[in-house]
């Protein structure tokens, strides 16, 4: 049976959820599953906002046959092509003859790409600006190139205020029948997930996030409507607010996240003793996290969440240890900056991770790192335990 709900009078979501899917791009982990949303508008002309994933297929086309009512589709506006929201493409253009496929040239050019359909005479392909009418409501195109593919588009319904914004505004997570951000605890229960989606997903193009985000600042939104989470109809401060954060690299949180990769538990042990030693100052929220055990996606998005980091790692085969090296490069990967940054290397005969480490964070972008480097061997002694001790004052005055 179908599964839909209606955003207005005449847009309704045809949205799904995969809760049997694990991971997302076949890379993070998605412990409560994935949703996809699409949407249609019901005007003369009626407009699908993007396909969706061939994981919830039959539902899709069960709620658009529903919703469509013996209806003709006339446009699918196919906002970016990657294949979660357009594997069902071919389908529809078998099931809709006159379908008309609403992309930029590029998109165009990844359906042939993708599917090798030839599309002559059923395509029209839009730029930055340009317009399209569907009756009471007029759509306008807004380019949003790597946000997160290079031919993305969102678009703004000039009628009703909303933003079909793409994979912006999204979030990891199953939804269940609560569709607007307004019918949960979205603080409590998704913010994090959200971070998570936004940093691992778009996180490397905060500049073209902020120029979208710009753009957006001349669009009277009353509406976000992406493509993944939930959608926003109140309070779209709480979402933009924290967009503006991320993009920017500015973090969320005034306090220290300690990150570490131990072998035998040694380089554990400096970490936590240097946690206390936060606490013991008065700071709050300080974390711990162990890179062998946390996926590096939400290693990542603590790191941007937390203005203050450390980096604890032994040295291993004469190099970073393995885990630590991959939450570093993928930092970095992830253009992550304006930290300030605090390190403790382990090492029994030859402790080379805290020069290594040093080395990838001299190459990201305004990357202070603090003063002493701590320098253990084997296990903490009195004169590292001394250096771990100036550490935290360093750590203490970067956060006044």
């Amino acid at each position: 049976m179908h599964n839909t709900r209606k955003v207005t009078e005449d847009i309704v979501w045809l949205g799904a959820s995969d809760r049997r899917i694990e991971l997302f791009e076949n890379v993070y982990p998605l412990p409560d599953g994935m949703s996809y949303n699409n949407y249609l508008i019901l005007d003369e002309k009626t407009a699908l906002m993007d396909g969706v994933d061939e994981s919830v297929s039959a539902q899709f086309f069960e709620n658009l046959e529903v919703a469509l009512s013996g209806r003709i589709l006339d446009y699918l506006v196919v906002q970016h092509m990657e294949p979660d929201h357009c594997a069902c493409i071919p389908q529809l253009i078998s099931k809709y003859p006159n379908l008309q496929i609403v992309a930029t040239a590029k998109a165009l050019q990844m359906i042939h790409q993708f599917f090798g359909l030839d599309l002559e005479g059923r395509t029209i392909a839009v730029k930055d600006g340009d317009d399209l009418k569907l009756g009471k409501h007029e759509l306008t195109f807004v380019a949003a190139p790597m946000v997160h593919w290079p031919e993305v588009v969102v678009t703004y319904d000039k009628t009703s205020g909303a933003l079909f914004s793409a994979d912006a505004f999204g979030s990891f997570g199953a939804m269940s029948g609560n569709i607007f951000a307004d019918e949960v605890d979205w603080e409590r229960d998704w913010a994090d997930e959200a971070r998570r989606y936004y940093v691992n997903i778009v996180g490397k193009y905060g500049a073209q996030t902020t120029a979208l985000l710009n753009k957006a600042k001349a669009l009277d939104i009353k509406m976000l409507l992406p493509l993944h989470g939930h959608i926003w109809r109140r309070d779209l401060y709480q979402i933009i607010g924290r967009y503006t954060k991320w993009a920017g690299y500015i973090p969320e949180v005034d306090s220290v996240a300690i990150f570490y990769g131990s072998i035998y538990g040694n380089t554990a042990n400096a970490a936590d003793v240097l946690a206390t030693k936060l606490a013991e100052k008065g700071i709050k929220d300080v974390r711990v996290f162990d890179t062998s055990k946390t996926h590096p996606s939400e290693l990542v998005s603590r790191a941007f969440q937390y203005g203050t980091l450390v980096f604890a790692s032994a040295t291993y085969n004469a190099e970073i240890f393995d885990t630590m090296h991959t939450l570093l490069v993928d930092l970095k990967n992830h253009n992550l900056s304006g930290r300030k940054v605090g390190l403790i290397e382990n090492g029994s005969w030859a402790a080379v991770s805290g020069r290594k480490m040093r080395e990838i964070l001299d190459s990201m972008k305004d990357m202070e790192v603090l003063e002493p480097i701590v320098s253990i061997k084997s296990a903490l002694d009195e004169a590292s335990y001394q250096e771990l001790e100036k550490l935290a004052d360093a750590l203490e005055e970067s956060l006044e």
